[in-house]
Parts: C-alpha cells; structure tokens; sequence
C-alpha cells in the first residue's frame, strides 16, 4: 500500500462520515488503526470540519467540511497526477 498524505486521509474520513457513521465504519472505510482514528478526530472536531451527533452515537461531516471535500475534487480534477 502507497504512503499516504494527511490530506488524503482527512478527505478519507471526511468522506466516509458524509451522511454519518461510526467510528468502527470509518475506520475501516478510511484504512485506519484506532489509534490514528482518534489523532485525526481531534483535528478534524477541533477544526470544524467533522461532529460528533450524541443522539445517533454517529460523526457527521459539516458543512465547512463538505466545502472542503468540494474543493479538494475540483483540485484534483485540475492536476490528477499530482495528488494520485
């Protein structure tokens, strides 16, 4: 498996909580142990981008989130080699 970078991971995540889930579905959805699971759920809760929805037990991406997914794919489909 090819390394990947914070960004990759984060819109992995980002990604996968769109429309909420678990952190058992998220983990296996974004290739994560655990314990990186837990690093990148503090920097993304911190930073606005991920929610924590105590009714459902389930993370949700934001809407700042969303945003950023949106701009990441617009990078992506502008220079595709340099991301993939």
């Amino acid at each position: 498996m090819k390394y990947r970078s914070r960004t990759e991971i984060t819109v992995l995540i980002l990604e996968a909580a769109n429309g909420g889930a678990t952190k058992t579905k998220i983990m296996y959805k974004s290739f994560l142990s655990y314990a990186q699971l837990k690093e990148y759920f503090t920097m993304l809760i911190e930073n606005g981008l991920l929610e924590y929805e105590d009714g459902t037990q389930k993370y949700r991406t934001t809407e700042k989130g969303l945003k950023l997914l949106k701009i990441y794919n617009q990078i992506e489909e502008l220079i595709p080699s340099t991301i993939k």
